[in-house]
């Protein structure tokens, strides 16, 4: 009876706990069996294992028992992660790999019948844990062995070391080189970086330039709430009739907004890789998700089983971008309400249990009315008072109270469009947004919109005659807390962007002036 011990990982949600695989052969009648609450296309690595092996020209143990224990037994396993990391335990456990050369790696990737490593997901979010792992626990850092792709993306982790591999063999290969010299006690041990090369991270290319801002002639207040949002993280609703740019002012929002820090940059790759959607061209830039108004409520926020990120996880320190907004599923809007709270969604089923970051900024776009000419000066509304009364409470108040900034875009006849200016380019807006984030982060650690409460009472202190005015308009508009809380965080952005330590009536107003009432509501 022999035992090896092969190191690997599950994904659950953005983590990726430790997984041991444990391979034991036996005498006995000739069996390969697999336990550890592994799901069907785990279970179904048996077959690729054993042709992967045979193909590669390597021993597979036909006349013994075979159990491979994917461990803790209480972690559902999926996905053919386990394929690589199975055919070494099998392999070690027959005495072709020495077993304590394995203790240095973990190993993920699934195998093609011929052998060949295919990438799997989830590579960066593992590189994340194992190196969490090492300065968490103090432990000796393991390298992670992935498939060359897979290995690409977990090198964008720094103090890591990932190696990739095209085949099962280039793997065998080495663990066995490094087997021998540890046994024969070489003087000069072979390169590991000759057998398994160090993977390094794909070079990140010219990614096409972003729409500019001076594209958008005329909407100066429209502009501006682009601005103010950009410059402390606010929600922004924009509302108008069809034509008169809202799409093209959220497509150039973006940007507006600073590259990622590396910590964020890593986040939201971690998230993309988990959909299979990462790409090396666009480190550390700000994604854009903008789903069709079909999504329905699970598409929007995740789940499945497994549970798998939504629209609002892959927009992570991004830009999630609903044009159309009322014509999306009740259900999909309501889910956004907690997510735009709290910064994170949960998705609880039966037998699983996974939470996602969703830390995303809402830009989003919406007619006034059913026809969408209602305020508009160049057509006469159609819709009766009831329809556009039912068409605009698509949008709940509670959903509603929770998006910062709503302003209308109105129309603009050609002869005025022709006449207007083109106004600033995305590059100064991005400067003055820079400056104005520079100033809360000096201040507080954070953006203004992401403020607590408490926090709020402590950095969001109006002048006397402002604190008085924001005090009879809340009495007059009916405020709730929350939003007059979200209005005091408007009015700290707008005296950051004009570089002003405290607030006055004139922010307090503007303010206010950003957060009107849909026209006719």
């Amino acid at each position: 009876m022999s035992l090896a011990l092969v190191h690997s990982r599950a994904l659950v949600g953005l983590g990726a706990p430790e997984v041991t695989v444990e391979v034991q052969l036996a005498n006995g009648l000739p069996n390969f069996t697999l336990v550890g609450l592994a799901e069907t296309e785990v279970k179904e690595s048996r077959e690729r294992v054993r042709a992967a092996l045979q193909q590669s020209g390597l021993v597979f143990p036909h006349n013994k028992r075979i159990t491979v224990n994917l461990a803790p037994a209480d972690l559902p396993k999926e996905g053919g992660r386990y394929d690589l990391p199975i055919a070494l335990g099998i392999l070690a456990a027959a005495g072709q790999i020495d077993t304590a050369v394995l203790d240095r790696f973990e190993f993920a990737g699934e195998l093609s019948l011929a052998g060949e490593l295919r990438p799997v997901r989830g590579a960066l979010a593992m590189a994340v844990a194992l190196r969490g792992r090492s300065r968490q626990d103090g432990a000796a850092t393991r390298e992670l062995v992935l498939p060359a792709s897979s290995a690409a993306e977990a090198a964008h982790v720094p103090d890591l070391r990932a190696r990739g591999a095209r085949h099962l063999l280039d793997v065998v290969q080495a663990l066995v080189a490094l087997g021998d010299a540890a046994l024969n006690d070489h003087t000069v041990a072979p390169s590991l970086d000759e057998l398994l090369p160090p993977a390094t991270p794909a070079r990140r290319s010219a990614a096409a330039a972003r729409p500019d801002l001076s594209d958008v002639r005329g909407q100066a207040g429209a502009k501006r709430a682009l601005e103010t949002a950009a410059a402390a993280g606010h929600s922004l609703l924009l509302v108008g009739p069809p034509g008169t740019g809202k799409s093209m002012l959220a497509q150039r929002f973006a940007g507006l907004l600073p590259d990622l820090a590396e910590d964020e940059a890593l986040e939201s790759a971690a998230m993309l890789s988990l959909a299979g959607k990462f790409d090396a061209a666009h480190w550390a830039r700000r994604v854009v998700r903008a789903p069709h108004h079909s999504a329905s409520a699970v598409a929007m926020v995740g789940g499945g089983n497994p549970p798998r990120p939504g629209e609002i996880s892959l927009a992570h320190h991004g830009v999630l971008f609903l044009d159309e907004l009322p014509e999306y599923p009740r259900l999909a809007l309501e889910a956004l309400r907690e997510p735009l709270e709290s910064g994170r969604v949960t998705i609880s089923r039966a037998a699983r249990h996974a939470e996602f970051p969703a830390r995303f900024q809402l830009i989003a776009a919406m007619n006034p009315c059913p026809c969408g000419h209602l305020g508009d000066r160049s057509q006469a509304c159609r819709c009766s008072a009831d329809a556009v009364a039912r068409y605009q409470a698509r949008l709940s108040g509670p959903l509603l109270d929770r998006i910062d900034l709503r302003v209308e875009v109105l129309s603009v006849s050609p002869q005025e469009l022709a006449a207007a200016p083109g106004g600033p380019s995305s590059a100064e807006v991005a400067s003055r947004v820079a400056f104005a984030r520079e100033r809360q982060f000096r201040r507080q650690g954070k953006l203004n919109a992401d403020l607590e409460p408490s926090e709020i009472d402590q950095h969001c202190q109006p002048s006397t005659a402002a604190a008085s005015f924001m005090q009879a308009a809340a009495a007059r508009l009916g405020w709730s807390s929350r939003s007059y809380h979200r209005v005091l965080r408007v009015a700290r952005s707008l005296a950051d962007l004009a570089g002003k330590e405290g607030i006055d009536v004139a922010q307090v107003a503007e303010a206010i002036q950003l957060r009107r009432a849909l026209p006719g509501g």
